[in-house]
């Protein structure tokens, strides 16, 4: 029994509350569920929202005590790689997380890269559960790359099906890959803000947009049912896609 959990970027205080609703009670500083449920991070538990650095702490601490799991996000691939210091941009949300690194005592700013850094390199680009009836990846992942292990995996599951184009806003045109999804496992991801949970095809976007405004849901697995909890930032509208 699982607990799915929408990108976070830096909403701390939401992910706490979400958890509190799902029915998770703090036990030693580890959030813990009476049924022995776990909660999944779909990804991208940094940068945009107020508290990054905490959510770094908060996911390490769980997944390195197998209390939760965790799949990266686009936005962790890029702080894994400006951590390592490689030519990253500062941009598009980054710049919220390296601001609060830079404000850490230098010895917790190292502790807390080199976890980030174990984190990221420990974690599957998707996870396969319930003996293949779940599939959780960030961006999502086609029917026929379930079971593979490639860089077109991996680009799948951070970036989403793009084109490498973009809109006249700026934003990576994204191919709505889940109306083509005709596989036989459920797929929970996460990464295209939408304004409700999507059920399309055995396919849950539910990245409901909590660091635009939105809300940050949770979805119950095998119940399929949902709790969210509203944002406590204001609403960014043209944030939110595939209505």
């Amino acid at each position: 029994m699982y607990d799915i959990i929408g990108d976070v970027h830096g909403c701390y205080a939401e992910c706490i509350e979400l958890l509190d609703k799902l029915g998770y009670v703090e036990e030693d500083s580890l959030y813990l569920h009476p049924e022995g449920r776990l909660f999944i991070l779909v990804g991208d538990i940094t940068d945009r929202g107020p508290n990054s650095v905490a959510m770094i702490d908060f996911v390490v601490k769980h997944v390195r005590a197998k209390k939760a799991l965790y799949v990266p996000g686009n936005h962790c691939n890029k702080l894994y790689r400006f951590l390592l210091g490689r030519d990253v941009q500062i941009t598009h949300g980054l710049e919220t997380t390296v601001a609060e690194l830079s404000k850490l005592p230098r010895d917790t700013k190292k502790q807390v890269q080199q976890d980030f850094i174990k984190l990221y390199e420990s974690a599957p680009w998707y996870l396969t559960l319930d003996d293949g009836q779940l599939i959780v990846a960030h961006a999502g992942i086609r029917k026929d790359y379930i079971g593979e292990q490639h860089k077109g995996v991996k680009f799948f599951c951070l970036y989403g099906d793009v084109t490498g184009e973009k809109d006249e806003t700026g934003f990576p045109i994204r191919k709505d890959w889940a109306q083509e999804y005709d596989g036989d496992s459920w797929i929970i991801y996460g990464h295209t803000p939408v304004r409700q949970p999507r059920m399309i095809n055995k396919t849950v976007n539910i990245d409901t947009g909590c660091v635009f405004g939105g809300h940050l849901t949770g979805l119950r697995y095998p119940e399929f049912t949902f709790e969210k909890v509203p944002s406590s930032l204001p609403s960014i509208d043209e944030k939110f896609r595939l209505d």
